[in-house]
């Protein structure tokens, strides 16, 4: 997909709203599965959250990749329902579950806007040693960097929207302020404004989700898989509530 095709179809998309719908895609065919991947040796120090790979399927990959219980989320990182499953619970899954080994937890992006495709191009902007470390901070800032972009002048939107592909998520970007944002993390601002400007990525990302939404049809952000089977949530409780209650059965008890 063009860029410019992307941002025309994203744009929309609403910052503030409570629910973070999945878009519908076309049908494409599925390489949304993870398959069977080789043995890991164990870290050293016992601590799997050590152990982070890029898997076949564009995501990443935190824990040993053969453990019994294999957790997929599909997040949004201008979802705030995402923001709120990381603040509750990412860090008990990764505590309890990742760092034994039990569980591995992979995180596949799921972009529903432009900036979300900004977001997701400098959280992966690292590699797997900082990708987990910048999701998780884009999540807890975001209230901060969803206000600068709810307060930005529709007229320089219009004017990104005209500028070349490779140019479009820089400037994105520092409507948000990413670059200085990344910088204080250790990603200088010419590696970001390359990663921002990296095509390539781009349709990594919007494959990865028309991929979840074909392969598993994706109802909104967060979505969850655990053993490549899709897991139902309802109002009863928590996401994590749930989510950890189905970990524990799989684990057997």
């Amino acid at each position: 997909m063009k860029t410019r095709t992307l941002f025309l179809a994203l744009a929309a998309a609403s910052f503030a709203t409570a629910a973070c719908n999945a878009e519908k895609a076309g049908n494409k065919s599925s390489t949304a599965a993870s398959g069977p991947v080789k043995p890991v040796a164990p870290p050293k120090n016992g601590d799997w959250t050590t152990v982070v790979s890029q898997t076949p399927e564009g995501g990443f990959l935190m824990g040993d990749p053969n453990a019994k219980v294999k957790i997929v989320e599909f997040g949004s990182l201008t979802c705030p329902h995402c923001a709120e499953f990381d603040e509750t619970g990412a860090k008990p899954l990764i505590e309890n579950y990742v760092k034994a080994g039990k569980v591995s937890y992979e995180f596949r992006n799921f972009v529903r806007d432009p900036y979300d495709v900004a977001a997701s191009l400098v959280a992966r902007c690292g590699g797997p040693a900082s990708f987990f470390g910048l999701t998780r901070g884009f999540y807890a800032d975001q209230r901060d960097w969803v206000s600068k972009i709810q307060a930005a002048d529709q007229s320089k939107l219009q004017t990104i929207q005209n500028l070349p592909p490779n140019q479009q998520f820089v400037e994105l970007a520092k409507i948000a302020g990413f670059q200085d944002w990344a910088a204080l993390r250790g990603l200088p601002a010419e590696k970001t404004n390359a990663c921002l400007a990296n095509q390539a990525e781009v349709d990594r990302l919007v494959q990865m989700q028309n991929d979840a939404v074909s392969a598993y049809n994706i109802p909104g952000t967060p979505g969850f898989l655990l053993n490549g089977e899709l897991v139902k949530m309802d109002n009863s409780s928590t996401v994590w509530n749930q989510l950890e209650g189905k970990i524990k059965a799989a684990l057997g008890g």
